[in-house]
């Protein structure tokens, strides 16, 4: 089973962390990733830029709305992400545990859905 394990960020707690603590949390999250992909429990892991490049859409009436982000009011925003297997939410929590950065925002587990299946039911 698929899971999104979601890094949320808080750039006052990141900014707290003493000198090279980053560079040192990353460096552990790239060998314990390198661990998990090469077990098969990570597929994919992306950093994303800061909320400040982003972009967000909106479609309302047939007219269409581009803001410039950061465009939440929420002090955590969303970094980066690992697609990860496992059996259940049980183990899907303990592999998202061994990531550090709970410490310096949340980490959010959300099961994927079967794409496939859903294909299948509208008939796409």
């Amino acid at each position: 089973m698929k899971f999104l394990v979601m890094i949320y960020c808080d750039d006052s707690l990141l900014d707290a962390l003493p000198p090279g603590e980053f560079d040192t949390m990353m460096h552990g999250c790239f060998v314990h990733a390198d661990e998990l992909r090469a077990k098969g429990c990570l597929l994919d892991s992306m950093q994303l830029e800061a909320p400040s490049q982003a972009k967000a859409l909106r479609m309302r009436d047939d007219k269409l709305s581009v803001m410039d982000g950061p465009f939440a009011e929420a002090k955590e925003y969303l970094g980066g992400f690992n697609l990860i297997e496992a059996a259940d939410m049980d183990e899907a929590v303990r592999i998202a545990s061994e990531f550090p950065w709970s410490r310096t925002g949340r980490i959010e587990i959300r099961p994927v859905r079967d794409i496939d299946a859903v294909r299948r039911r509208v008939g796409a």
